[in-house]
């Protein structure tokens, strides 16, 4: 987005935010029109963390007329902040009396392992503490029934981000004005204006369901749920509760789509179905349903309401390999379907999306061998179904491990004719695959890549994958999973010129 086009978005958000920024107040979200005709209160926000989406929250903040204080630990960030009206100032500076409310980073810990300093202070001075997706619940709530915009909100351990993504695509391929942001693309402010006529298909995570109190969504998306971010919520309840905080404040006008394909998922849609407080639709791509979005060896069928039939074959979309993305599409369907879009429009559109980069992405290919970018596996369920989409694979793995390790794997390894093992985690991995796997320490990825590729080269298989699905978070060598991503695909380029032949 370029810099007049983002002047644009910030001028029509500036009402938005005014009007979220009188809800800060202990106002009732019935007043706040009310309140902001009679005219606006300034207000005195804190905003902790200055990436993206903190500055812009900083840049919206200021320019509805509140006055910010801002700080983040990094001097990068601090310094880009100067010679504006949200100059970065230490905390111990800001006036916590005289603040309504904070706005912190996802990545700020609330609870686990501990709250963080700037946690501990607003609660200690009586300031709540929302993010950025709080503002925009705000904005929302305070619009009239039928001048609200449409919210698609989707959230899950895995998957979120194709199913997203994915959704999005089939919106605008069929001509919604729809707009994708929040964990995905773009912060929520820096989104067009708010407007009966758009869509906004969020992806949430666990970290920034935790900052939003009001949002509603029309559509609410849980995809499924195996153990992750353990150490953030400290415990597996602790991240279940977070994500079901996505049904939170729906009606009996909204629906809320649940995979079942695990047990944990399971569970909560048999919770939200005894709770009945908004429409439940479950999806599989594991068996038939009486009710709801199902896939049978890569066949769509739906049973909704009183629409039943067969929506398409998807087994010949590249970008929806695997069973995994069969469920991310029979999300995606039904969350589209109640946008109006036939079913079968709908996978006629599926047909044309191109997939995420770093989700199973085929990068480079050498007669036989095909390298894949599967970066975004940063844990062992992600990994699985990787592996479950492949055979003949030369895995690498590792990195910084998570709760679980890779045990739950060993069933795998069947499909795997050896495991190339990097950072911290490799000698942990080695130890849980045991006998299942060869397994060889290369400790770091370009190292990996060299000799996967080397031995998938010699292997003399007419289908050998080398695939990067680390099981793993990425930061002990690299700063996120795109830039390990990045790395995995300029080491698979030097593979193919070692090897004299070009991708």
């Amino acid at each position: 987005m370029g810099w007049k086009e983002s002047c644009i978005v910030i001028r029509f958000w500036i009402i938005a935010v005014i009007l979220a920024l009188v809800g800060l107040s202990t106002t009732p979200l019935g007043r706040i029109r009310h309140d902001y005709d009679t005219g606006h209160r300034e207000e005195k926000i804190g905003v902790y963390g200055l990436g993206l989406t903190g500055v812009s929250v900083c840049q919206a903040l200021v320019a509805s007329g509140a006055e910010v204080f801002c700080w983040d630990e990094k001097s990068e960030a601090r310094e880009k902040t100067e010679n504006t009206k949200y100059a970065a100032e230490h905390p111990k500076q800001w006036p916590w009396k005289d603040l309504s409310s904070l706005v912190v980073s996802p990545g700020v810990p609330l609870t686990h392992p501990k709250p963080h300093v700037i946690v501990r202070k607003a609660r200690l001075e009586g300031v709540e503490i929302i993010g950025d997706i709080e503002l925009f619940a705000r904005a929302v709530n305070a619009l009239d029934e039928n001048e609200r915009p449409r919210v698609i909100a989707i959230t899950g351990s895995n998957g979120k981000s194709t199913t997203t993504a994915l959704t999005g695509h089939i919106l605008k391929e069929t001509g919604r004005d729809a707009f994708i942001g929040a964990n995905i693309g773009a912060p929520l402010l820096l989104l067009p204006e708010l407007s009966k006529q758009n869509t906004y298909v969020l992806e949430l995570s666990s970290f920034q369901l935790d900052l939003a109190q009001s949002l509603r969504a029309n559509t609410a998306i849980l995809m499924n749920l195996s153990p992750d971010h353990i150490d953030r919520h400290g415990d597996m309840d602790g991240y279940i509760a977070a994500k079901k905080r996505i049904f939170n404040n729906q009606t009996a006008r909204d629906a809320a789509i649940i995979g079942v394909d695990d047990l944990y998922s399971q569970s909560v849609c048999v919770e939200m179905t005894a709770r009945a407080q908004a429409q439940v639709i479950p999806v599989s791509s594991e068996g038939a349903l009486g009710h709801g979005v199902f896939a049978l060896a890569g066949r769509v069928f739906y049973s909704l309401e009183e629409k039943s039939g067969e929506a398409g074959d998807i087994t010949k979309i590249a970008s929806l390999r695997g069973s995994h993305n069969w469920q991310n599409a029979c999300a995606a369907l039904a969350a589209v379907m109640r946008e109006g879009v036939a079913p079968s429009v709908a996978i006629r559109a599926m047909e044309r999306f191109q997939g995420l980069s770093h989700r199973m992405e085929i990068v480079a290919t050498k007669g036989g061998v095909i390298f894949v970018n599967d970066s975004k596996a940063t844990n062992a369920d992600a990994a699985a179904r990787a592996l479950k989409s492949y055979k003949d694979v030369f895995w690498i793995a590792g990195g910084r491990a998570k709760e679980g390790g890779v045990a739950s794997l060993v069933p795998l390894m069947n499909r795997v004719r050896g495991v190339y093992l990097i950072g911290e985690a490799g000698a942990q991995f080695e130890q849980e695959l045991g006998d299942a796997a060869k397994c060889r320490q290369c400790g770091d990825l370009a190292n990996a890549v060299e000799e996967a590729a080397r031995d998938a080269a010699k292997s003399g298989l007419s289908s050998a994958v080398v695939l990067l699905s680390p099981a793993c978070a990425s930061f002990d060598q690299f700063t996120n999973f795109e830039e390990r991503g990045d790395a995995f695909r300029r080491a698979a380029s030097e593979a193919i010129k070692l090897n004299g032949e070009a991708a």
